[in-house]
């Protein structure tokens, strides 16, 4: 038999993250170890791979496109099969074809890479260039206008390649082979920073202004990868101050840079896990246990950092510089507003705060925010889901083509259905204003032309005031409206590929109940396609509506008042004889009279009850922050909790009472806080042990914002393992409202079957 009979020919399909991660140069590179011929071709469905050579070299050379992957893709599949048999010359790399409407992933922003750090110091035309990426690293999602992943579909395209540049570019063989925002300090982006009516371009004299800017107590604006942030050294009380007052902040802790890994580890407690998560290639903000203390005014009480490291060339530079360990980096932007991109709106807008403005001329094309992530039981979970993560589809077990889920209000993504994929938007933000409609709107529109969306069904939250619910019933495709809780359990399901019945624990501040009350302590029975409430807290009057998510204290009235009607008044409890008698008459009046007082069920203003009757946050400064308080001050030392009822509703009479005891006691607040937490523990296990003798069902599912509560998250989990349950909680998608969309759309995909 010749040689040339011996060999095959093979078509392979590799469909995931594959572009824009250096993945044609790598499959190029590993078909030359294998000496096999054929081709490589980038196209919006995947990479196509035409190869011939013995079966045992195609078959080595198959196993290794999965082992030896670039660190930043993420393959999905791989798919060969046998074609007739086709002679080629040598392998090679095609030009890229825009095939079909099916797409391939697109890759999130990836962090400056160590080859590319060594090559800052090395390469004649890089010296220092801080625009500096190769096919590993480097601004990617944020750049990108359309598919196929070319330069002229990214706001590269005006930097036209200088001859290095450009045979980096073309030589298969270099780590910059067809990397799109390949440049240097010849022909790349540039730097640029004013300073009121100053301008300095030379970039040596930029990084010497922001050290001196920065050392001297003073606040900068930083155009980022995503979006523009601000500023200031992370250890000057003064300056931080500045900053928050500025920024119209009050209360929420600050995110914080490190100058390196191991300047971190002297601020912050690192676990295996966490360490992994903050030096990954994603680059998160971590939630990590402080160590050492920086200015006050960057946690504002709370005993943890919302620690990160340098992801972009411009970050190193600037701490090879800097004579600071660590410099606040917050979004830059005003209050509730998203964060701007743009250099004109940051020159004009952002000197509101800032004292100088560092911007460059590439254009951010996608805003992204940081990505925050948490660990608990050794996982790491998102808080906010976007640079580093995001368009990176959720892969599911059903078809989801053609749906468009709306999302919630707080804290919203969107989700487009492709295929078998979930394509979650960045994080959008509170959809309460104008300005965050108008980003939630332009990126739909982005969102439904770079992955080819045709949508023919929309998918909403029932609540009918939701801006997200708006625009979704505006649309002129078919909808379907899902119940807020039922979204939460699946959206867990969906990213553990569950189809069946369930135990859905879903908690959190707010969500449109069937009945018309606000829910957010649901115990349900449910799968994909409907639910049962099992059972779920008391309901409980909220005086003022919305308002008590800023005043806390009324929930706490309201529960008070519930328990030991106007007697309450005459407690000995310093909570009580802070507020104003008279606007406690009118709060009273208000529950008796039903005066704009909703009902909730909501585990969220039960921990704002708890929270503001023990002092540790009457008022809230930002979302969540009685219930973040409260977990903070919690003693995990303590073992026991206090009593309950369980009947047609669960009754929090004797525990509230129980602390009020507690409290006129002396006990330590520290204490009275574990005890709580402890109780709705003991609620969760006793409610989904009953429900399993029931049913016979053994999986549970947590979902909703209380589960970022790491306290209760991390004990649950223990609890309910040790006694032989399933237990599923987030992981890839945040357990707030950030992942509703996710079941939203898995629940209409469902329903559309049926």
């Amino acid at each position: 038999m010749s040689v040339e009979k011996s060999h095959i020919t093979i078509r392979i399909q590799v469909k995931g993250l594959v572009q824009g991660v250096g993945f044609r140069p790598f499959i190029y590179r590993i078909a030359h170890e294998h000496n096999l011929k054929g081709w490589v071709e980038n196209r919006n469905d995947g990479v196509i791979i035409n190869v011939n050579g013995t079966h045992d070299e195609v078959e080595q050379f198959i196993n290794e496109i999965r082992s030896k992957a670039p660190v930043a893709s993420n393959i999905h599949s791989v798919k060969s099969e046998k074609i007739d048999h086709e002679k080629f010359q040598e392998f090679k790399i095609v030009k890229s074809e825009n095939t079909s409407e099916a797409i391939t992933d697109i890759s999130p922003d990836i962090a400056v890479c160590d080859a590319c750090l060594e090559d800052l110091k090395k390469q004649a035309h890089r010296i220092d260039y801080p625009f500096i990426n190769c096919t590993n690293c480097g601004p990617r999602f944020s750049i990108i206008k359309d598919l196929p992943y070319d330069r002229d579909k990214t706001t590269m395209d005006p930097f036209l390649m200088c001859d290095t540049c450009r045979k980096e570019y073309e030589d298969v063989l270099d780590r910059r082979f067809h990397a799109q925002p390949v440049a240097c300090s010849t022909c790349g982006p540039e730097y640029e920073l004013k300073i009121g009516d100053k301008s300095i371009q030379s970039f040596g004299q930029i990084l010497k202004e922001t050290c001196n800017l920065l050392e001297n107590g003073k606040i900068v604006a930083i155009k980022g990868i995503g979006g523009f942030q601000i500023a200031c050294d992370a250890q000057n009380e003064k300056a931080v101050n500045n900053l928050r007052n500025r920024k119209i902040r009050e209360g929420k802790p600050f995110a914080v840079m490190f100058a390196n890994a191991e300047t971190l580890q002297e601020f912050v407690y690192l676990f295996p896990e966490e360490k992994k998560s903050v030096q990954s290639w994603r680059r998160p903000i971590l939630i990590a246990q402080e160590k050492k203390k920086l200015a006050p005014g960057v946690s504002v009480g709370f005993n943890s950092i919302g620690a990160m490291l340098p992801y972009m060339p411009f970050h190193h530079l600037l701490f090879e510089k800097l004579n600071i360990p660590a410099i606040v980096l917050t979004s830059g932007n005003l209050s509730d507003e998203p964060i701007v991109i743009n250099n004109d709106d940051a020159v004009k807008e952002l000197t509101r705060i800032a004292d100088a403005v560092l911007i460059y001329n590439r254009e951010i094309y996608n805003r992204t925010d940081d990505s925050v992530v948490f660990s608990v039981n050794e996982k790491e979970r998102l808080i906010r889901r976007s640079r580093g993560y995001s368009p990176e589809p959720v892969n599911l077990n059903q078809i989801v083509n053609g749906i468009f889920a709306a999302g919630a209000e707080l804290v919203n993504c969107f989700c487009i259905g492709k295929g078998n994929q979930a394509i979650l938007s960045q994080h959008i933000g509170d959809l309460k204003n104008l300005e965050t409609l108008e980003f939630y709107e332009e990126s739909y529109e982005r969102f439904k032309k770079i992955f080819r969306a045709e949508l023919s069904l929309v998918v909403h939250d029932m609540h009918p005031d939701y801006l997200s619910t708006r625009f979704a019933k505006d649309l002129n495709i078919e909808k379907i409206e899902v119940q807020h809780h039922h979204a939460h359990i699946a959206s867990c399901m969906a990213e553990h590929d569950l189809d069946e019945k369930v135990i859905g624990v879903s908690m959190d501040g707010t969500g449109y109940g069937d009945d018309g009350h606000i829910w957010g302590g649901e115990f349900f029975i449910c799968d994909l396609a409907d639910y049962q409430r099992f059972n779920h807290f008391e309901y409980i009057p909220l005086p003022g509506g919305d308002q008590v998510t800023k005043e806390p204290w009324r929930t706490g009235i309201s529960y008070l008042y519930k328990f030991y009607g106007k007697e309450f008044i005459n407690i000995d409890l310093p909570f009580i004889k802070a507020i104003d008698r008279a606007k406690l008459n009118v709060i009273i009046q208000a529950i008796e009279k039903n005066i704009n007082c909703p009902l909730s069920s909501s585990a969220g203003r039960l921990f704002d009850a708890v929270a503001a009757i023990t002092n540790v946050c009457p008022v809230s400064k930002f979302h969540a922050e009685a219930p973040m308080r409260l977990e903070s001050v919690a003693n995990a030392g303590i073992d026991f909790g206090y009593p309950f009822d369980l009947g047609n509703v669960v009754s929090f009479e004797s525990t509230i009472k129980a602390i009020v005891e507690d409290l006129l006691d002396g006990i330590d607040v520290a204490e009275i806080s574990a005890k709580f937490h402890n109780t709705v523990i003991n609620v969760i296990f006793a409610l989904a042990s009953q429900i399993r003798i029931e049913t016979g069902i053994n999986k549970v599912v947590l979902s909703g914002g209380t589960f970022q509560n790491k306290y209760i998250l991390s004990r649950i989990e223990k609890i309910l393992e040790k006694e032989g349950f399933e237990v599923y909680s987030q992981l890839k998608v945040p357990s707030n409202d950030g992942g509703i969309a996710l079941g939203q759309l898995v629940i209409a995909a469902k329903l559309r079957k049926l």
